[in-house]
């Protein structure tokens, strides 16, 4: 449980401190745009709308806190099929990722 605090904690303090990711340089963030497509969207659906994973969309992410979507890319959720991106992506980069998913940049248009 004292993880699931950290996580909480922390939620609670980027919500007092509104952070916002700085985009990636263009190469990076075209790396990380295939990323969510491809990676992503193979549990979560190519279209992001669900499959083996729920919705990455603008109206499932509603309401749910950054810094919590953040910790769940970056740790994973344990007992699912969710792995962590950590290896792969740093925290200003995940967050910059979530911030696009609840925007729908990533959604076919």
């Amino acid at each position: 449980m004292p993880r699931r605090f950290s996580v909480c904690a922390a939620a609670l303090l980027a919500a007092a401190v509104g952070t916002a990711a700085a985009a990636p340089p263009p190469e990076r963030a075209a790396e990380l745009a295939r990323l969510v497509r491809n990676d992503c969207g193979a549990c979560h659906g190519l279209r992001l709308k669900g499959g083996l994973g729920p919705p990455l969309t603008p109206q499932a992410l509603a309401g749910k806190p950054v810094e919590l979507l953040v910790a769940t890319v970056l740790e994973g959720r344990a007992g699912t099929p969710m792995p962590p991106w950590k290896p792969f992506l740093t925290e200003e980069e995940a967050r910059w990722i979530v911030e696009g998913l609840r925007r729908g940049d990533f959604l076919e248009r």
